[in-house]
């Protein structure tokens, strides 16, 4: 979850979906959705093989929280509810609105490398295999 579902949730979204393989069901949303994926944000991604270009920003809907074994938040603050025995993970990261493609690639690489960690951590190989 992010707020505007325009950057960094769908970056997270996209990239652990290709790196779990199916082996995890991921959504992304934000509190306030934009109507557009940030392009620098899906030019970035485009550089690593993951096409986001088609993705629209999506509220957050019921249940959807509530429904997760992890959520993680990223810069939503109080606007992204909080539900008791779900366990959230909080990734502070820069948000990437009004980024060129050369600012928001650190941001992917974190994210990426975050990734990786949950992956690891859930006993997940990466690349689904």
């Amino acid at each position: 979850m992010c707020t505007h579902n325009a950057g960094r949730s769908q970056m997270a979204a996209a990239l652990l979906a290709r790196e779990a393989g199916g082996a995890v069901r991921v959504t992304s949303a934000g509190s306030e959705p934009a109507s557009t994926v940030n392009p620098a944000v899906a030019a970035a991604m485009a550089e690593v093989g993951v096409d986001i270009s088609r993705e629209v920003p999506k509220p957050l809907g019921d249940g959807q929280a509530e429904a997760a074994d992890v959520v993680i938040s990223m810069g939503c603050g109080d606007a992204c509810p909080v539900f008791p025995g779900q366990r959230y993970l909080v990734w502070e990261l820069p948000d990437p609105a009004g980024l060129t493609v050369e600012q928001v690639r650190p941001i992917r690489d974190e994210i990426a490398a975050r990734v990786g960690a949950l992956l690891a951590e859930l006993g997940v190989e990466p690349g689904g295999s």
